[in-house]
């Protein structure tokens, strides 16, 4: 039986390859970019690497909308924000007040994470193509054609649009909102337009100066035939009957006498037990928040291991544990397609995720870490790579581990111990005396130990962990006891253990 192909060569496998292929990608940045816009990115980067892989030339766009206009005072906003609804986000104050702008405030880190991601796309800012006159042949030929795309707007979605109607939106020279104003007049030689705005001014805009921009439906088509698009990922919602792909389609060929691109449909990431993320309702984890978490190479493979068409049920929790514990299960394997497109350019020291979130908290400290990791048999060299690993694993301990994967080490022997019966005791005494029999000191002699001591004297397996717990964690549970107990050191963990011995003298 032959191998499946994996979803991203199949997409460079649908396009000519005696051709320059450029896969576009882009988001506005209205909100927090989380990890569902995160899809889209790494949908098209996979492809353009694939593409690569063929040997096709081929470029990675990413284009940043962030000419668009304040829509609403989304629920993360103070309402002092209503007097910015309509203006573009470029123009609006940083909600921080550390970056130029409102966009800025949303860009600046997303784009910091691409390159953590290894994802390295030509940006496009929408904002500075605009004002710099680079779409103005466009949007005149969108104004001359005014009627035509008024007809395939009305019959490809269905909608009836106003008499009035234009593809183009200036900004107001009074009210400063990018507003759908009746256009009076079309100067294509001088690249104006005079209009009335809703505030009830009249003035002109000059659309090579970017005083103005073409809606959505026209503004997307544009960009496939100024850019020459050859394949692009989107969101299932445009992608619906009727719906701006379908109309982008028409405008794209009748208007700019270009193909539309080769359409990749993803659907969403859902955050697990609240539904799909958008960042206007404030369901969000986003990139960077992820990336204070998770090794970049296994966000990646989040991504890669499923077909753009199936959703995503993200788990921040002990889903993610699984979803780590098999990225690494693959990369020991390293030759699937999955674990190729996932890898990143820089490959950090790996320590497995379970086993680190029972180091940091045995450790007290940086020095204790190394002293941990170093009685597992871990290379320690690369400092770096292993605090920043410890890094995550502590931020998701404080942020969306469980509270039974928590623990901590008690000073002392705690006073619980004192519920165990004598004979429980007595078993915990010769598996104290199973570990000072054993050559060495490793986590799976460590933790089979149990099951060889339970079978000699003829207990539960169980009674044995539960007392172990106990006498370090002052709870019958904790995590896998053979890491645990390495962790800890010989004789800490001896030294506990002949204390609690003497309880049943």
């Amino acid at each position: 039986m032959s191998e499946k192909i994996h979803w991203a060569d199949v997409v460079a496998g649908e396009v000519p390859r005696d051709m320059v292929h450029r896969v576009a990608t882009g988001i506005t940045p209205s909100g927090p970019i989380h990890i569902g816009n995160m899809r889209e990115v790494l949908t098209g980067d996979m492809a353009y690497k694939a593409l690569r892989d063929r040997g096709v030339t081929a470029e990675l766009l990413y284009v940043a909308d962030d000419f668009d206009p304040l829509r609403k005072v989304y629920p993360f906003l103070p309402e002092s924000y209503a007097e910015y609804v309509g203006r573009s986000i470029s123009d609006i104050p940083c909600p921080c007040g550390e970056h130029k702008s409102y966009a800025d405030h949303f860009l600046t880190p997303f784009l910091s994470a691409l390159k953590d991601l290894d994802i390295r796309p030509r940006v496009i800012f929408a904002r500075d193509e605009y004002r710099a006159g680079t779409f103005t042949k466009e949007i005149a030929a969108a104004l001359l054609h005014t009627a035509e795309i008024r007809r395939i707007l009305e019959r490809v979605s269905g909608r009836t649009l106003p008499a009035d109607w234009s593809p183009f939106y200036p900004v107001c020279s009074v009210c400063n909102k990018i507003s759908p104003a009746r256009i009076l007049e079309h100067h294509e030689t001088h690249h104006t337009v005079r209009y009335r705005c809703s505030c009830g001014n009249e003035g002109t805009a000059d659309y090579a100066k970017g005083e103005g921009k073409l809606v959505w439906r026209v503004d997307w088509p544009m960009r496939w035939a100024h850019f020459g698009i050859t394949i692009e990922p989107f969101g299932k919602d445009h992608a619906t009957a009727g719906g701006s792909f379908d109309t982008g389609k028409e405008i794209v060929r009748k208007v700019y006498h270009h193909d539309p691109p080769h359409p990749v449909v993803y659907e969403w990431i859902s955050l697990k037990g609240r539904g799909a993320m958008h960042s206007s309702k404030g369901v969000v984890v986003t990139i960077n928040e992820m990336l204070e978490i998770v090794p970049p190479d296994v966000l990646r493979y989040l991504i890669a291991r499923s077909k753009p068409e199936k959703a995503i049920d993200f788990d921040p929790g002990m889903g993610l544990t699984s979803l780590i514990d098999e990225y690494d299960r693959v990369s020991h394997e390293g030759t699937s397609r999955e674990f190729q497109l996932s890898q990143i350019a820089s490959v950090p020291t790996r320590i497995p995720f379970r086993h680190m979130v029972t180091v940091v908290q045995v450790a007290r400290d940086d020095r204790g870490l190394f002293q941990c990791l170093a009685r597992s048999g871990y290379d320690i060299s690369r400092t770096e790579d292993i605090l920043a690993q410890a890094g995550r694993v502590r931020a998701w301990l404080r942020k969306y581990a469980p509270d039974q994967v928590k623990f901590s080490v008690k000073d002392q022997l705690p006073a619980r111990m004192r519920e165990l019966s004598r004979k429980d005791l007595e078993t915990l005494r010769s598996y104290t005396e199973f570990l000072e029999r054993m050559d060495g000191w490793g986590a799976e002699a460590i933790h089979n130990g149990v099951y060889q001591v339970a079978k000699e004297v003829g207990v539960d397996p169980k009674q044995i962990f539960e007392a172990v717990y106990l006498a370090f964690l002052g709870q019958h549970r904790g995590p896998r006891l053979g890491w645990f107990l390495e962790a800890l050191g010989r004789e800490p963990v001896l030294g506990r253990l002949r204390e609690a011995g003497i309880l049943c003298v």
